[in-house]
């Protein structure tokens, strides 16, 4: 890691002609002047967000060398930077960048050396996806919450501004200044593949709330928080990783529903807005998705709702913005639309050629460039980036993943477990006549990096809790024989837990004869709490909203009566035989009537 000397050295020449203190509007002049001098090609490189892989900046193993060599044509992150003074770089798991927190310190060092180092260097803003729930970049020992739809059923704001406060705060340790979170979808569709239990929930209102929340904990927590994916992706049936969903609200409805979490979160300061690769007949009848549409992003998000902050794309590797245009012309009509920052094009080459040729040509200004770029930098200097690029070991071991930081996120997940069946008073559970538990059900792979599998996250906390608790592992596809021997297994038990996920028919199935085998059985949603509705004969379902070991956890404590569950569904379950009809409604939640 760069010395203290070193870092003062190399911010000197940028941090005594920037002098950031203020606002960053305040600013401006110096940020210009900045700008002034800096080359088109630098211009061109501030605007990407790139992902690499390795977990070092200089050294990466060879494997990841080998592929940033057949994806972006370097060996390494600075090499990258060198190439293309890149303005941003993403973090991703399977990129090999977020083994432990000192690591990633010191990967986040690196970055920056190689871009301080460059000349007329600038700081680089790093981000993540660190959604908490079921999209997460950085695993234990950070601490990791409940998702948003479990913060939903929690209710709480306190909760949601805790959530960002401490997030925030360990993500900076690391050298992550930008976070793309939180989700402001409003998620009215239960077949929404890519959104779902990502969303606070399905009312406009108490989204936005927590929505504002979760802004102002992150932002006051020392990282940019982004909103996304607006103009809103929760009505979608189609994910926008592989097809090109279109939304078909009228314009009303899109007032009164998907805008009302953006304008909250701009209302709250946001710093950061991403777009949606979906197409919104009813806000642009172009056929263009949203991140390349000029009605939607400068006339609605800038002109409307006088959003003057970063606007970032969505993944531009991503099918949903890649159906139209090749992938040279979608980052040159993402800038033309009014988009700030580019992440993450399938080819960096090709996407950063593309706008400078723009550029060159004339179908962009420089001018056009310097606008986003002025925006960029006043982001970097708010997050005072231009000061203190660097992070340091002492300030990760002090922040991330503290016993007070675990603590909280115990408590914040036990507030947002929800009871939705309890016939007979079967929960809590009795240690004296359920004393032998079979955990059962999906495992799906750890979303991130806990320490998994689900069932054996259960068994093991109900051990701790009392029971004595075997997880038998059957799948989100069970096999007629997988059943067999559950059921088996479950004769020797006196009660059995089950996971289901997006529940399958052969998940449905490995229910329904368990419930016939005459043992008590409670079953647990670990994603979609929709899944309820498919199995009427279960005597107790829980929901827990994902599968991370904060949520799986409380669910533990819940069904121990070590704590009461006090989560409310922050969306309606339809009815599995007639999806018009509410069977549970948005608020509703049992208790132990204690």
């Amino acid at each position: 890691m760069p010395s203290r000397r070193t870092v003062l050295a190399a911010t000197a020449g940028v941090a005594a002609s920037l002098a950031i203190s203020g606002t960053a509007h305040a600013n401006d002049k110096k940020l210009h002047s900045l700008i002034s001098r800096m080359t088109l090609e630098e211009k061109v490189g501030q605007l990407f967000v790139m992902r690499v892989y390795g977990h070092s900046a200089t050294a990466p193993d060879q494997t990841d060398i080998d592929a940033n060599l057949k994806e972006i044509g370097v060996r390494t992150a600075a090499e990258m930077i060198a190439r293309y003074r890149v303005g941003g770089i993403i973090y991703f798991t399977w990129a090999h960048n977020t083994r432990d927190p000192h690591q990633i310190a010191d990967l986040s060092n690196g970055i920056q050396h190689a871009s301080l180092r460059q000349p007329r260097g600038l700081p680089v803003l790093v981000s993540t996806d660190q959604e908490h729930g079921i999209v997460c970049r950085v695993g234990e020992p950070a601490t990791l919450f409940p998702g948003a739809m479990a913060i939903g059923a929690g209710g709480a704001r306190k909760d949601a501004r805790t959530l960002g406060r401490i997030a925030g705060q360990e993500l900076r340790a690391i050298g992550i200044r930008q976070n793309y979170s939180p989700v402001a979808d409003v998620n009215v569709n239960p077949a929404n593949p890519v959104i779902g239990v990502r969303s606070f929930g399905s009312e406009a209102d108490a989204v936005a709330g927590l929505v504002a929340a979760e802004v102002a904990g992150y932002q006051g927590g020392g990282v940019a928080a982004t909103a996304k994916h607006f103009p809103g992706h929760g009505d979608t049936a189609v994910d926008s990783h592989y097809g090109f969903p279109v939304i078909t609200h009228t314009r009303e409805l899109w007032e009164k529903l998907d805008a009302v979490p953006f304008r909250a979160a701009i209302r709250a300061g946001i710093d950061s807005i991403m777009t949606a690769h979906i197409q919104f007949p009813a806000l642009d009848d172009s056929g263009d998705p949203a991140t390349l549409s000029h009605p939607i992003l400068t006339g609605i998000l800038r002109g409307e709702l006088g959003y003057d902050g970063v606007v970032v794309t969505d993944s531009l590797g991503m099918e949903g913005v890649r159906t139209k245009y090749g992938d040279d012309r979608v980052p040159v009509l993402a800038l033309k639309a009014g988009v700030d920052q580019l992440l993450n094009p399938p080819s960096l080459d090709v996407a950063w050629n593309a706008v400078l040729k723009a550029v060159q040509d004339g179908e962009l200004t420089e001018a056009r460039l310097d606008e986003s770029i002025l925006r960029i930098l006043r982001l970097k200097a708010r997050l005072g980036l231009f000061e203190e690029p660097y992070v340091s070991h002492g300030g990760v071991t002090r922040t991330v993943g503290t016993p007070a930081h675990l603590a909280a996120a115990d408590g914040i997940a036990e507030r947002t477990t929800t009871l939705l069946v309890n016939e007979r008073r079967l929960l809590p559970l009795n240690r004296r006549t359920h004393r032998k538990l079979l955990v059962v059900g999906a495992d799906p792979a750890s979303p991130s990096g806990t320490t998994g599998p689900p069932t054996g996250v259960l068994a093991a906390a109900l051990t701790e809790l009392g029971f004595t608790a075997t997880a038998l592992p059957t799948g989100t596809a069970p096999s007629a024989a997988t059943v067999a021997r559950a059921v088996a297994a479950a004769q020797d038990a006196d009660a059995v837990i089950v996971g289901t996920y997006n529940i399958t028919a052969a998940q449905k199935t490995l229910v329904e004869q368990l419930v016939a085998t005459g043992r008590p059985v409670v079953a647990v949603a670990i994603r979609n709490p929709y899944d309820v509705a498919q199995l009427p004969a279960v005597p107790a379902y829980l929901a827990a909203y994902s599968w991370t070991d904060v949520e799986l956890r409380a669910a533990a404590r819940v069904i121990a009566g070590e704590a009461a569950p006090r989560g409310r569904l922050p969306v309606p379950v339809q009815r599995a035989d007639d999806p018009a009809k509410v069977l549970y409604p948005v608020g509703y939640g049992l208790s132990y009537g204690r």
